[in-house]
C-alpha cells in the first residue's frame, strides 16, 4: 500500500506522499476539471463536474425536488438539509454504480456544482429561479443548510462536495455575461453579495467554490485575486478548491481580452487562486510550463487543494465507504420528501371570500385550463435530473377529482405565442375551447406563468426574449388576455402561476391565487392537494412581487437602491415573505433581550385563531436605528415554523446574532448603529439597543 492510502495518517501527509509520486506531466493533467488518471498507480480519471441543484442531475434517473427559488418558498432549512441528504446518497449511488462499469464521465463524480447563492437582485434575470431568493439572510441560511445536507456531519469524511457559485457578484444579464462588468460598491459588496457565500463557507465549511464568469469592477472573477485568494482563503479561511465556471479561460481570452492566450489565462487564473480550470482544455497548461509561465510549484499549490477535498471525499480510500445501493435512485422515500418540499413550497397570494379550498361536495365540473397545466418543463426547472413519474397539474387534479367530479380540460394558448397551431387562421386559436369549458364548469383553475424556456440560462432558455432573461415582469399578452376572457364568464376564477421568477400576476381578475414556482416532479400532486385542501399551505416569497416593470432599476445596475424588499420604496404586488394560510394566527407578548455573548434572542407567542390546524412561518425583521451610512429599511433576520391546531398557542425562541444589528459603511467595514433598533414580528414591535461588538 502506498503512502498516500494509508488513511490512518493526516491528509496533509497523504497529499505530500502523493505529489511526491507523480511527476510534473502528470500534475498538469489534473489542471483541467476532466482530472487526468494515472494509470500506474492506479489513480481512474476524474470529472470535476457534476450538478446537483435540487436533485442529482444530468445523469439518468434521479428525484427531481422543487426548483431552489420554490425549496426557499418553504424557509426552512431542515426541508433543504433533508434535500441535500438525498442528494448526496443519490450521487454516491451513481458515482460507486457507474465507476464499476468504468464510466468517469461528467455527471458522475462527487464534486457537485451547487448551490447557487448568487442573490436574485432583479427579477428579470433569466436564472434567478435558480438561486434561494433575494434576501441575503435567507440565502445563507439555506446555502448552508444545503452544503451541510450534501457534505454530510464530518467535514474530514464527506459524502459529496458542495460548490456554492458564482462567486460573487452575478445575477445577468445572460447575454453579455462573458464580458459583462459588474460595478459594485464596497458596502453593496459586502452587505449584498458576499454574505450568503460568507456563512456556506464559514459556517457550513463548504469544500468547493466557483467563480463567476463576469468581471467585477473590471476584473474578471476567474483571476480576481482579491476574491478569491485576499477574501476567500485570507478572511473566511477557505482551504478547499475554488473552480471556474466552465468556459471562463477563454473568455479571458475572447470576450473580457484581458489575456493574450489560453497558457497566459491559465497562468493568470492559477495566480489568482483558482485549483481546477474547467474549460476544455488542450494543452494549454503544459504549454504554459513550457514557457515558463507556470512552475511546479504552482502546479502543487493548486493540486494540493484539489487532493485536500479528494481525500476527504474518500477517493484515494483503498476500500470505498458509504456505498449506498443502487436502488435508492429515485426511491418511494425519496420521492415522499419531493412531495413533501413541493407542497410546503406553495405559496397562497389570495384568497378571497374562502374560495379555497374547494369544496369537493359543491363542485360537479372543473375547467383546468392554460399552457402550464400540462408542461412537464415547468415542473422541472433546469439542472434537473430525470424523474420515474412527473406529475403535471392536470394530472393531479384529474386524480383528486376522481370519479366523482368531472375535469373538463382546455390548453386555451401558448405561454406567448399568438397561436397554438401554425395553420390556424386567426389569434387565440383555442381560447373558444377554453370559455366553452370555463362556462360548463363550477370553478376554473388556469395554469398560467412561464417555464425554463422563457427563463433560463443563455443557451438553455430556448424561446427567452433577451438570450434567458426577461424584458419584463409582466404576465405574456396572450395569457393575460386569456384570463381576462375566463374571468368574463362568470365562474369562479383560481389562478395557480407556475414560474421561476416574480411575475406581475393580474391577480384582481381571480378570486384565489396559487403561486407553485416550479415544483419538482411531484408539483402537481402538491398543487391538487393544496387546492382541495389536503394540505394547508405554508409558503412564503423568498422574492418581491412588482406590479410593473416601470417599478425596477435598469437591469445592469448593480447598486441595491431601490432593489428587493431590503430597499424598495415603491408597493408591492406582493410582499417578500407574503403568504396565506387556510386558517389564521395571532401574534402576542413579544420579548427581546441580550445575550452574553453579543447575540440577540427574541420570543413571541403564537395563536392559531382559526378553524383548521396549520404551521406558521415567524419571521423576525430588524430596521436600525439612523447610522452614517444607508442602511436596510428592514432586513429578516431569524425565521421559525411552528404547526398549530386550531387554539393552540406556542412560545416561539428565535436568535438574532450580533452582525444582524450591524450597519455596513461605504468602505465596506461593519460597524455599530447607534440607538435602538426595531424587532417586528408581524404586526409587533420592539426595541433593541445597539451596542459596540
Amino acid at each position: 500500500m502506498k503512502t498516500y492510502q494509508k488513511t490512518s495518517l493526516p491528509i496533509e501527509r497523504r497529499i505530500d506522499a502523493l505529489l511526491a509520486e507523480l511527476t510534473v506531466e502528470e500534475k498538469l493533467g489534473f489542471i483541467d476539471y476532466r482530472n487526468a488518471g494515472v494509470p500506474r498507480l492506479g489513480i481512474p480519471p476524474y470529472s470535476w463536474w457534476n450538478e446537483a441543484l435540487h436533485g442529482l442531475a444530468r445523469s439518468g434517473t434521479a428525484t427531481v425536488f422543487p426548483q431552489a427559488i420554490a425549496m426557499a418558498a418553504t424557509f426552512s432549512p431542515d426541508l433543504v438539509q433533508a434535500m441535500g441528504d438525498v442528494i448526496a446518497t443519490e450521487t454516491r449511488a451513481r458515482y460507486f454504480s457507474s465507476v464499476a462499469k468504468g464510466d468517469h464521465d461528467t455527471y458522475k463524480g462527487l464534486t457537485l456544482w451547487s448551490p447557487n447563492v448568487n442573490i436574485f437582485r432583479d427579477p428579470r434575470w433569466g436564472r434567478g429561479h435558480e438561486t434561494f431568493g433575494e434576501c441575503p439572510f435567507l440565502t445563507g441560511l439555506l446555502g448552508a443548510a444545503f452544503v451541510r445536507g450534501t457534505q454530510g456531519p464530518d467535514p474530514e469524511h464527506l459524502r459529496t462536495a458542495a460548490t456554492p457559485k458564482h462567486f460573487a457578484v452575478h445575477s445577468g444579464p445572460e447575454e453579455s455575461r462573458a464580458s459583462f462588468n459588474a460595478v459594485v460598491d464596497e458596502r453593496d459588496l459586502r452587505e449584498t453579495y458576499l454574505p450568503a457565500f460568507k456563512t456556506c463557507v464559514v459556517e457550513a465549511r463548504a469544500q468547493s467554490v466557483m467563480s463567476a464568469y463576469n468581471a467585477i469592477n473590471g476584473e474578471p472573477s476567474s483571476t480576481h485575486h482579491r476574491l478569491l485568494t485576499d477574501i476567500l482563503r485570507g478572511e473566511w479561511g477557505f482551504d478547499g478548491a475554488v473552480v471556474t465556471d466552465v468556459g471562463a479561460l477563454r473568455n479571458l481570452v475572447q470576450q473580457h481580452k484581458t489575456q493574450p492566450d489560453g497558457p497566459h489565462a491559465v497562468k493568470a487564473e492559477l495566480d489568482a487562486g483558482v485549483d481546477v480550470v474547467s474549460d476544455f482544455l488542450k494543452d494549454e497548461p503544459q504549454e504554459a510550463y513550457r514557457r515558463g509561465l507556470l512552475s511546479e510549484a504552482d502546479l502543487d499549490r493548486a493540486l494540493r487543494n484539489q487532493l485536500r477535498v479528494k481525500f476527504r471525499l474518500g477517493l484515494f480510500d483503498p476500500k470505498p465507504r458509504d456505498v449506498p445501493p443502487f436502488e435508492s435512485l429515485a426511491c418511494p422515500k425519496h420521492r415522499a420528501l419531493a412531495l413533501e418540499t413541493a407542497r410546503r413550497s406553495l405559496v397562497l397570494l389570495k384568497n378571497e371570500r374562502n374560495l379555497l379550498p374547494l369544496n369537493r361536495k359543491r363542485l360537479k365540473t372543473i375547467a383546468v385550463v392554460g399552457p402550464n397545466a400540462t408542461c412537464l418543463r415547468s415542473l422541472l426547472g433546469n439542472y434537473n435530473g430525470t424523474p420515474l413519474d412527473p406529475v403535471t397539474p392536470l394530472a393531479g387534479i384529474l386524480r383528486k377529482a376522481g370519479d366523482a367530479i368531472r375535469v373538463l380540460y382546455a390548453q386555451g394558448c401558448e405561454p406567448s405565442a399568438r397561436k397554438t397551431e401554425g395553420c390556424a387562421m386567426h389569434e387565440r386559436d383555442r381560447f373558444a375551447e377554453a370559455l366553452a369549458a370555463a362556462e360548463r364548469a363550477d370553478v376554473v383553475i388556469a395554469c398560467i406563468g412561464l417555464n425554463p424556456d422563457m427563463e433560463g440560462e443563455i443557451g438553455d432558455a430556448s424561446n427567452a426574449d433577451a438570450a434567458g432573461d426577461k424584458r419584463s415582469v409582466e404576465l405574456p399578452a396572450i395569457q393575460r388576455e386569456l384570463v381576462d376572457a375566463l374571468a368574463a364568464t362568470g365562474t369562479p376564477l383560481v389562478l395557480v402561476n407556475i414560474s421561476g421568477s416574480a411575475v406581475a400576476i393580474p391577480e384582481a381578475k381571480a378570486g384565489a391565487v396559487v403561486q407553485a414556482f416550479y415544483p419538482g416532479e411531484c408539483g402537481g400532486t402538491a398543487i391538487a392537494d393544496v387546492l382541495f385542501g389536503d394540505f394547508n399551505p405554508c409558503g412564503r416569497l423568498p422574492v418581491t412581487f412588482y406590479r410593473t416593470t416601470d417599478d425596477l432599476p435598469p437591469f445592469g445596475d448593480y447598486a441595491m437602491t431601490n432593489r428587493t424588499y431590503r430597499f424598495f420604496k415603491g408597493e408591492p404586488l406582493y410582499a417578500f415573505g407574503h403568504g396565506l394560510s387556510y386558517t389564521t394566527f395571532g401574534y402576542a407578548d413579544l420579548k427581546v433581550r441580550r445575550g452574553r455573548n453579543g447575540e440577540a434572542t427574541a420570543a413571541v407567542t403564537v395563536t392559531n385563531t382559526g378553524k383548521r390546524a396549520g404551521e406558521e412561518v415567524v419571521q423576525l425583521y430588524t430596521s436600525l436605528p439612523e447610522a452614517t451610512t444607508r442602511t436596510p429599511i428592514r432586513q429578516l433576520a431569524a425565521v421559525g415554523r411552528v404547526a398549530l391546531k386550531p387554539g393552540q398557542s406556542k412560545r416561539v425562541r428565535l436568535t438574532l446574532w450580533p452582525n444582524s444589528l450591524q450597519a455596513v459603511l461605504e468602505d465596506g467595514t461593519a460597524t455599530r448603529a447607534v440607538g435602538n433598533a426595531v424587532i417586528r414580528v408581524a404586526d409587533l414591535e420592539a426595541s433593541l439597543t445597539c451596542s459596540p461588538f
